[in-house]
């Protein structure tokens, strides 16, 4: 997988780690803790690539 910024930040509000990748617009997630966010985030990236590639190409 390519390498992207990661901003994780902790959110008192949710009670976990929220994270967002600033090269993908609106890809983030959250996790329980820092490692979970990120695994999260890792899942969510991929997906987020998936999906721009089906839109490019109209095909997966």
């Amino acid at each position: 997988m390519d390498k992207y910024v990661m901003i994780i930040r902790w959110s008192d509000e949710d009670g976990g780690c929220v994270t967002e990748v600033p090269e993908l617009p609106g890809c983030m997630a959250d996790g329980n803790t820092r490692e979970e966010a990120v695994k999260n985030t890792e899942d969510v990236i991929r997906v987020w690539l998936e999906s721009e590639e089906e839109d490019v190409t109209g095909t997966i």
